[in-house]
């Protein structure tokens, strides 16, 4: 039986170039939405770096530069560019579709436990409502991803 070798594994995952590049832009991503937070002069929080919701969409960024750096890597013509392709578009749509309505249906319950709790004392915590993303979120991150899966290839 082969033994596992946790230091040649870990090597392994910093010499893999599309994995570097899916995470450094995942990471970009994340700082551009921290950035414009602390522009639109909100204070920071570091939760912006780690959160979901919010321009742009860092979800569409990761998995676009995942499906750009496997298409480069292995042709656009390989199993792995359209297994990573079809990858990225489901998470898109998940992110803009379905986490998108959760966020609109978390919204709408806030909305119904302020007015709960001004109206006779009930004791609720509030549920986070930036959970999607809209369509120009994901399309701008999914071009971010893009190009910077280009320009780091």
């Amino acid at each position: 039986m082969r033994s596992f070798d946790l230091s040649g594994a870990f090597a392994q995952i910093l010499q893999n170039k599309i994995f570097i590049i899916t995470i450094s832009v995942w990471i970009i991503g994340q700082g551009i939405k921290m950035v414009i937070n602390i522009l639109r002069g909100k204070k920071f929080s570091f939760r912006w770096f780690i959160g979901t919701g919010g321009m742009p969409s860092s979800h569409a960024a990761g998995v676009a530069a995942l499906a750009t750096s496997c298409g480069l890597e292995y042709g656009f013509n390989s199993g792995l560019f359209a297994l990573a392709a079809v990858f990225a578009m489901v998470t898109m749509f998940d992110a803009q579709g379905v986490r998108r309505q959760s966020g609109e249906q978390a919204e709408v319950l806030n909305k119904v436990i302020d007015d709960m709790y001004w109206h006779k004392h009930v004791e609720v915590s509030r549920i986070k409502e930036f959970v999607g993303h809209t369509p120009i979120q994901v399309i701008v991150g999914s071009i971010l991803g893009f190009s910077l899966a280009v320009l780091f290839y």
